[in-house]
């Protein structure tokens, strides 16, 4: 959306439309494929985030992540050089006052879970790379509650905030995630385990389903606003 807009336009008008609206940004992605794991074509993608930060940058965003998705097969050496990459990302965000983060994702072949995630930050030992924790992604993937016991203070720069269906977890995919409430996810634990790591920013509530996407968007956004907050008070938290 932002390239289609800069084809005709400005990013201080882009800004602007955020702004006018009475909206504040508060987390970005370049959503790109194998950005995290060693390869050939990883220098262009550092470009490519780079010159994101600096786009995003101008809307006064702080947070940037990538998802770590991957379309390769992995071997134990790609999580040692994949530490020069964490590297990399940190300092290139430190560049623009923003953390970088890295979103462990349910099917990756890389990062798939909280554990690996907070392994390779840890092996990688950079203050401005953190953990975008994402509620669907650890409830539905190969995350361990008791994987939740690694996070320290400070290691979550934000919050994926949606809940899961009924049904078989073989099923689930990007369609399958509810507003928060309307599965059976223990979100009031796992927001309470969030909170006792001292996270207190927003939990944005990230839906694909097109009844959410193509829907009214005050709608849209009044209903996931009270189901978010009734669960917010059930768990005590927010």
């Amino acid at each position: 959306m932002l390239d289609d807009f800069l084809k005709t336009d400005t990013l201080a008008a882009a800004r602007k439309v955020v702004t006018d609206a009475g909206l504040t940004a508060v987390s970005c992605s370049p959503g790109l494929n194998d950005f995290w794991n060693p390869h050939a074509g990883q220098a262009a993608l550092m470009d490519t985030f780079k010159r994101r930060c600096e786009q995003y940058a101008t809307f006064g965003i702080k947070h940037i992540y990538n998802p770590a998705n991957t379309t390769m097969k992995i071997t134990r050496d790609d999580y040692k050089s994949g530490l020069d990459i964490i590297h990399v990302t940190g300092d290139i965000a430190k560049q623009f006052g923003m953390v970088a983060s890295i979103e462990f994702t349910r099917a990756s072949g890389y990062i798939s879970n909280l554990r690996t995630c907070v392994q390779q930050i840890r092996a990688a030992g950079h203050s401005n790379v953190k953990v975008l924790f994402d509620c669907y992604h650890f409830w539905s993937g190969p995350s361990k509650f008791e994987d939740m016991d690694l996070l320290q203070k400070g290691d979550i720069a934000h919050v994926h905030f949606q809940d899961t269906p009924d049904t078989p977890r073989e099923l689930y995919d990007n369609t399958t995630r509810l507003i928060p409430g309307d599965g059976i996810s223990p979100l009031a634990k796992i927001l309470k385990k969030i909170q006792a790591t001292g996270y207190a920013g927003p939990a944005s509530v990230e839906l694909f389903l097109p009844e959410f996407q193509q829907g009214d968007p005050y709608e849209v956004a009044k209903k996931i606003r009270e189901k978010s907050e009734r669960v917010l008070h059930d768990a005590k938290v927010g």
